[in-house]
């Protein structure tokens, strides 16, 4: 396991990768390259969410640990798209990053994305799931200790990130449709994923309170065994 001594470099890091980087290649992706070459784009997304996930920690031995909860929690991601109607994947990559952190919850996010979308199919559209589902796990990291005491923050975030999913699959609709950023047609777009949205919304709540205490017990209680 690779680690990155340079404290301010991992910071640089941490900061750069999710709120620049990610969103860079997904930019360069689908409006530079118009789609064209999705899977090496995946990839270096996947690429700088490792980069991210490796910055978050300082011991090869806590890092080592850290990967395989996260193998576990993404292994459960995946599982869950395969459900009917309603779907864990966001509910878990959320509950991942207020346990063990921002970077935890970016890669389980878009690693999510990316493997299973080879089974349900890879595109162009794989890059904005990966930024989305990573960005939301890592913005529940930073609001982790707020999110874990209060239920209805908890469920509230849950809430704003599937209405934060459907607005940013969106705007890859329109890119796809009109080949460039249309405001009339992504209203559009916003109106006819309505049913979408709802059910997204829906997935979060239901999960995030089905889940949340069992989880969370479990994943605190490795964080504090093993001194993650």
């Amino acid at each position: 396991m690779i680690v990155i001594q340079n404290r301010t470099f991992r910071n640089v890091l941490r900061w750069g990768i999710p709120f620049f980087c990610i969103p860079l290649v997904t930019f360069i992706g689908s409006w530079i390259l118009k789609g064209k070459y999705y899977l090496p784009v995946a990839m270096l997304g996947a690429v700088l969410s490792f980069l991210l996930f490796v910055a978050g920690f300082e011991k090869k031995r806590t890092g080592t640990r850290r990967l395989v909860i996260v193998s576990v929690m993404t292994a459960f991601c995946f599982i869950g798209r395969f459900l009917p109607f309603l779907k864990p994947m966001i509910a878990i990559t959320v509950i991942t990053a207020i346990y063990l952190g921002s970077e935890s919850g970016f890669l389980t996010g878009a690693l999510s994305a990316l493997l299973s979308n080879f089974y349900f199919g890879q595109g162009p559209w794989t890059i904005f799931q990966m930024m989305t589902w990573g960005m939301i796990g890592c913005l529940a990291g930073i609001l982790a200790e707020p999110l874990k005491r209060n239920r209805i923050l908890l469920l509230s975030y849950g809430i704003i990130s599937g209405i934060l999913y459907s607005f940013s699959m969106d705007i890859w609709t329109v890119l796809w449709y009109a080949g460039e950023f249309d405001w009339t047609l992504y209203r559009s777009a916003l109106v006819t994923a309505i049913p979408y949205t709802i059910s997204y919304i829906l997935s979060n709540l239901v999960f995030l309170t089905l889940l949340q205490k069992p989880f969370g017990e479990k994943l605190e209680r490795i964080r504090i065994k093993y001194g993650i």
